[in-house]
């Protein structure tokens, strides 16, 4: 009896925290990136030096009770499930935990020696707006799609890698020392910049020939911005198509909800699932 009430109290916690098609998952959701939110501008807030001093006790103390709230949560999540350690070494388990460490961090080391490196670790907390990405149902499929180019992109970036080499080394040997392309490096980092569009100034070609070289590399440069964006927008316009589709010809058989298994994570079952699709999970845990 005991372990049956132990067993409805984790799965009970399990389905608010992981699942968001009950009234209190729903609400749990909300609050939650209430507080990550929350927890955003209160870090932002405190590295702008003016309000920082005139309200540092109020901004201290309202992290202090958004990193107790993320901590509780934190635990909630890993007692929650039967393979914890699947939970803490995911992609949103390492963001949790290091969202919420900075703190404890500052807290336990507080010497004056050490203020430069905590206040690099209290800008971790900034990783909690990552937790947001959980919450975003179009990311997965954007993330697919960028997944699905990653060879053509990859390609891409080693064409844009060979013409920046091969234009910086023309334009270190047109343009030279005197114009401020000292080296091959620098000339490489130069034509990176410019190619980008970004274009910093801090060197620019002085001879007609550089100049005309660099008007290539330009134009270069829009059409460089373009072919990725083009890449991933194909990739997600098909994925978009095919999601349409399936939901279009076989709608009964694949509709699926946001239940969450207790044992590895998977979500997106079908509605009339009763054991997970990747580890065979019982979902209505009884």
């Amino acid at each position: 009896m005991e372990t049956t009430k132990k067993h409805n109290w984790r799965t009970k916690l399990h389905e608010i925290i992981y699942e968001a098609d009950t009234p209190s998952g729903k609400w749990f959701d909300v609050l939650l990136l209430v507080f990550i939110i929350l927890s955003i501008i209160l870090v932002m807030l405190e590295s702008v030096n003016s309000i920082d001093k005139k309200y540092h006790e109020l901004l201290y103390y309202g992290e202090w009770i958004v990193t107790i709230l993320f901590s509780i949560e934190y635990i909630l999540r890993v007692i929650s499930i039967k393979k914890p350690f699947r939970y803490i070494f995911s992609f949103f388990g390492i963001i949790d935990f290091l969202s919420t460490i900075p703190m404890y961090v500052t807290f336990l080391f507080g010497g004056a020696h050490a203020l430069v490196t905590l206040r690099a670790l209290r800008l971790l907390r900034v990783f909690r707006i990552l937790k947001l990405a959980r919450y975003l149902g179009a990311s997965n499929q954007l993330k697919d799609s960028i997944i699905a180019s990653r060879i053509k992109i990859l390609v891409f970036l080693f064409a844009v890698m060979v013409s920046s080499v091969v234009f910086g080394t023309i334009m270190y040997l047109v343009e030279g020392e005197a114009n401020g392309f000292t080296n091959i490096p620098k000339s490489v980092y130069w034509c990176i910049v410019t190619l980008t569009t970004v274009g910093f100034g801090d060197i620019a070609p002085q001879t007609p020939l550089g100049q005309f070289i660099t008007t290539i590399i330009m134009v270069l440069g829009y059409g460089i911005i373009a072919v990725p964006t083009g890449i991933v927008s194909a990739e997600y316009a098909k994925n978009s198509r095919k999601s349409e589709n399936e939901k279009d010809v076989i709608k009964p058989q694949i509709d699926t909800n946001s239940q969450s298994c207790r044992s590895c994570l998977a979500q997106n079952h079908k509605d009339n699932a009763v054991f997970c699709y990747k580890c065979g999970e019982d979902l209505h845990h009884e």
